[in-house]
Formats: C-alpha cells, structure tokens, sequence
C-alpha cells in the first residue's frame, strides 16, 4: 500500500522512464513481474503502460514473454553523440571496404554482453548475414564480437565465458579454447571466425582504438571462406581502423 501512495504522484512519463531505467548492461531482458519490482510499480500499472511501450515500439515482447529494448527506443539512442559520431565519421572507411571487398562489412560497439551492429553494408553479391543494424548477437561467434571480447572488462570475459551457447557446429563453446583465441586476438590484433554464427559465412575483425588505446569499437567483414585473400583483408581493415580512430581522435580534440 506504501508503494501506490508513494508512486500516486508520479505523472505518466516519470512512470514510463521508471519502466524503462529497470533496463541496464546485466539486465536486457525482463518479465513484467521484473519490470514491476524494478520499477516500483503495481502490477496492473506496468503491464498497461509496457502494453503502451510495446505499441510505440520502445519494448518488444519475446517469445518467451519477457520484455527488450525494441527498434525504435535503439534509433533514438543512436542520436546519443557517442553512437552517431563514431558512425558517421566510420561511413566513408566502410565504404572504401566495400567498394574494395564487396564482401559484407560491419561496424560494432559492446553492448553490454553482446555485440551491438552500428552499421552495415551489404550488395547482392555478399554472403548472407544474419546481422542487422541495431541487431545484437553473441560476441564469442561473430568476428568483431570476439575482437570486443578480447578487450573487455575480465567480468564480461568471464560471464560470457559461463555461459558459450552453439549456434552452429562449428561455435567455439569451450572457455579454454575461446580463451586462447582470445590472446591471440590479443597478440595478433584481429579475429576471425568460420561458421561459427552462419553455416557458409567465415568473418575477420580488426579494433578500432581511441587516442589512448581504449578499443572503441571493432570493424569486419563476412565472406564465403577465408584463404590467401585473409591477408588482404586484414591489411584493409586495419587501414580503415587506423582512419576511422585518427578522425575520432581528431573530432574528439575539436
């Protein structure tokens, strides 16, 4: 009963900001009666207004019934100057890529325990992707996934460790194995993968570092095999991480 009086003077939008701050990096997933506790709120109160998230598009209701951030609630948060600098200053670099490769390329930040795709380029002749812009899939199967890993925090590195699920036959699932790819990564300063997201589709990644070394983001691309062509393609995208980090830092000193 304290709860509703203490919430009864809330207006409307304080109420839906409180439904949406029970989101965080540890929590992207939620069920009502999680959003409920999160936020304080009565039951009944927060399925309404979810209902009322869900119609906008800022939450979209799973397979399982719980709660993630949807489409839209991301594009607006793609207008945070983080985001949307490094994009932009990124989009030339992508398309030099592209143009070079026509292989599926892609720019991508950590999100929490997943990759988040910032962008995506891709032509009738690239190989099939299941990434999309605003997607978010698992960093240890994916190329620039694994280049985000391998810098991220130990705790990341360990909860992801915990929990390597396989989406193909080829996923790296043991933690001993993924971690010594990871000081690879490391030692080497790119990853690859080869089917381990999408049967048919291998990836290479490079990081693209800030002025103080902090991996800011990770570009790659997807092609149909990774042979003698690797090296050029590690080659490209390591020029292109180099100009995308030297604008940063430069719009970053403006």
């Amino acid at each position: 009963m304290a709860g509703n009086t203490r919430n009864a003077g809330q207006s409307v939008a304080s109420r839906l900001l409180a439904i949406l701050a029970v989101f965080d990096e540890q929590h992207s997933s939620l069920t009502l009666t999680e959003l409920s506790a999160g936020s304080g709120l009565a039951v009944a109160t927060t399925h309404r207004l979810v209902r009322e998230l869900v119609e906008w598009g800022a939450l979209v209701r799973t397979d399982s019934g719980a709660y993630v951030v949807g489409r839209r609630l991301w594009k607006l948060g793609m207008l945070a100057s983080d985001q949307s600098d490094i994009r932009d200053i990124a989009s030339p670099f992508l398309h030099d890529i592209y143009g070079a490769t026509k292989a599926t390329v892609h720019l991508a930040i950590r999100e929490g325990d997943e990759v988040l795709y910032l962008d995506r380029l891709a032509g009738h002749a690239s190989v099939p992707a299941v990434s999309r812009v605003g997607s978010r899939l698992p960093l240890h199967a994916t190329g620039v996934g694994k280049i985000l890993l391998a810098f991220a925090p130990a705790e990341v590195q360990s909860r992801v460790m915990g929990s390597l699920t396989r989406i193909t036959p080829y996923t790296v699932t043991s933690p001993g194995q993924l971690g010594r790819e990871l000081a690879r990564v490391q030692r080497d300063g790119y990853a690859q993968t080869v089917e381990e997201m999408t049967l048919g589709a291998c990836s290479v990644a490079v990081p693209v570092r800030r002025g103080d070394g902090e991996v800011a983001a990770a570009v790659g691309v997807v092609v149909p095999r990774l042979g003698r062509e690797r090296v050029a393609l590690i080659a490209s995208l390591q020029v292109a991480a180099r100009g995308i980090g030297r604008s940063l830092r430069e719009s970053s000193a403006q």
